[in-house]
């Protein structure tokens, strides 16, 4: 039998839907499983957004469209970088994409050659690893550590640089622990990659679910990203738009030209009547994002403190996005080990913190995008459950 290609054993996926599997088994026996696995909001897409991909399609806005994307989009997406980074990119910075997941691999692909390395948080999203290894690239994780609140750090980052490094990964809000870097680190970070001549990629997907006790800063902000910064940014989480794939690129002009020439040949465009519910989302005002992150808040509150009574569980309260990444290393468990109990014998699905790299051993992380109810009942089983390991 002949044997796929290479470059298809590189592909490692999302670790995150082995537990879903499990979780969707345990159901399909009549099990009531709490979910907390994955970063999808329980809110529906705003009616406006709805309203305006339907006008588009009745509009008959359903044919090819640029592979840059909607000229509305791009001048909307950049009224808005001026609103919350200070800068207005130029045209031919800004590129629409197919979610921002994929903003990912095309960067990647078109800034990094085959064996030169790129650096990325550890924990940190499990696609940046799975398209630095389908690039033939080499990923360098840096450490995040919890007593640094899992914020990035320079001097975490400047000693794993070497003559191969070509690339830095960011991400602020950060999943899966929801810490945000402040200013001050985020400019350190930024002048080494200039010393070193460098590009940043900075994912940005959770800026807009910030509580207000934290502040956001965007790296981009520095050079405006004419120069070594790629800025990625996405509609899922913040407008609850998980499932209509749509992100936007903003970056170096000759960065996003290649980035288009690549989403060209592998998706085309994106979808017109997409694009036009994400001017809708822009344009709508901040008040249905505000009425969903007041409503994250309470449940991050409830949660964070829940698990922080329970003992033997310690967790660090996030600024942003919608994780919590408690420590549970008190029970003598790894991280798998402790997810796998919790969905056995309580019911709760949660993932191990090891699924986002090798600092997370020790850790699960549990997002809140679920209802007061069930954060309520999570907690109670997850107590019942630690009393009996």
């Amino acid at each position: 039998m002949r044997e796929i290609a290479i470059n298809a054993n590189k592909i490692l996926g999302q670790p995150m839907f082995k537990v879903i599997d499990k979780s969707k088994r345990l159901e399909a026996q009549g099990r009531d499983v709490v979910h907390m696995e994955i970063g999808d909001p329980d809110f529906t897409t705003p009616q406006y957004i709805v309203d305006a991909a339907k006008k588009s399609l009745d509009a008959g806005e359903t044919h090819y469209g640029s592979s840059w994307g909607l000229s509305d989009f791009i001048e909307a997406m950049r009224k808005a970088t001026y609103r919350s980074r200070g800068f207005l990119p130029d045209i031919d910075q800004v590129l629409v994409t197919p979610g921002a997941n994929i903003s990912i691999f095309y960067s990647i692909f078109c800034l990094v050659n085959p064996g030169q390395e790129v650096l990325l948080p550890n924990p940190g999203f499990p696609t940046y690893l799975s398209s630095i290894a389908m690039c033939g690239a080499l990923a360098v994780p840096y450490p995040l550590h919890e007593k640094n609140g899992f914020c990035m750090r320079a001097e975490d980052i400047e000693p794993l640089i070497t003559e191969r490094t070509r690339l830095i990964i960011i991400n602020s809000p950060q999943n899966p622990t929801g810490a945000i870097t402040e200013t001050d680190h985020l400019k350190e970070i930024y002048e080494l990659a200039v010393k070193h001549d460098l590009y940043i990629y900075s994912d940005e997907i959770y800026s807009r679910m910030v509580y207000e006790e934290s502040n956001f800063f965007s790296i981009s902000s520095l050079d405006h990203a004419k120069e070594r910064v790629i800025l990625s940014n996405g509609f899922s989480k913040a407008f609850a738009m998980t499932g209509w794939r749509l992100g936007s690129v903003i970056a170096p002009p000759i960065v996003a030209e290649r980035m288009m020439m690549l989403l060209q040949t592998t998706a085309s465009c994106v979808s017109t009547f997409v694009q036009r519910a994400g001017i809708a989302a822009i344009e709508g005002g901040k008040s249905t994002v505000d009425i969903m992150m007041n409503e994250y808040k309470s449940r991050r509150n409830l949660l964070v403190n829940g698990l922080n009574e329970i003992p033997g569980i310690t967790c660090h309260m996030p600024g942003g996005a919608f994780y919590a990444f408690p420590n549970i290393s008190s029970f003598g468990m790894t991280s798998e080990e402790f997810s796998d109990e919790m969905l056995n014998k309580a019911n709760v699905a949660l993932l191990p913190g090891s699924n986002f790299g090798s600092q997370g051993e020790g850790f699960v992380r549990l997002v809140y995008a679920s209802s007061i109810e069930n954060i309520n009942k999570a907690l109670e089983r997850i107590t019942i459950a630690c009393k009996n390991i």
